[in-house]
């Protein structure tokens, strides 16, 4: 018999709640070094950050620094930063994971399905052509062949590089 061991998703599955505070301004500040430590990118007004729970491998989310819910609320620079590294966050992801396609997207407000639902933020997810499998669909478990210190490792060298 093969076991699949995930030891990182115990917290999460196990907490009942989200911990209090927001964990992109904590991420963001660095209050948190293991929040922190999913950062793989700063900008001006915005960050770029790893889901500490990803879909697949390289799921980034592009989150602008001031604590807004809404493109409503975000500044022209803002607005303007976050498409700018979504952008870049989709040339990085493509440099380093060739992935058959990208989903981006946004879910504002909690019943749209955001999961920090009072702090904007946009998901970047690298998909393959068949990578759902039934894990995902009955077992609610997912697979990641890269753990997400690995995962920062490869992808902060690539934000850096002004010539992607």
């Amino acid at each position: 018999m093969d076991h699949l061991w995930s030891p990182w998703r115990l917290h999460y599955v196990t907490a009942g709640q989200a911990p209090p505070g927001c964990v992109f301004c904590t991420a963001d500040t660095g209050t948190d070094a293991g929040q922190a430590s999913l950062v793989v990118h700063r900008g001006a007004t915005c960050l770029v950050i790893l889901n500490l729970f990803p879909y697949n491998n390289g799921h980034l989310m592009v989150v602008p620094g001031r604590h807004i819910a809404t493109l409503a609320d975000a500044t022209v620079d803002e607005l303007h930063e976050m498409m700018l590294l979504t952008q870049r966050a989709e040339i990085v992801l493509r440099t380093a994971y060739q992935p058959h396609g990208i989903n981006v997207g946004l879910n504002i407000g909690r019943a749209a399905g955001a999961g920090v639902a009072d702090h904007l933020h946009i998901h970047l997810v690298p998909r393959w052509n068949g990578d759902t499998n039934f894990m995902t669909t009955v077992g609610e478990t997912r697979v990641l062949p890269e753990a997400l210190d690995a995962t920062a490792s490869r992808l902060r060298p690539l934000f850096a590089d002004a010539a992607l």
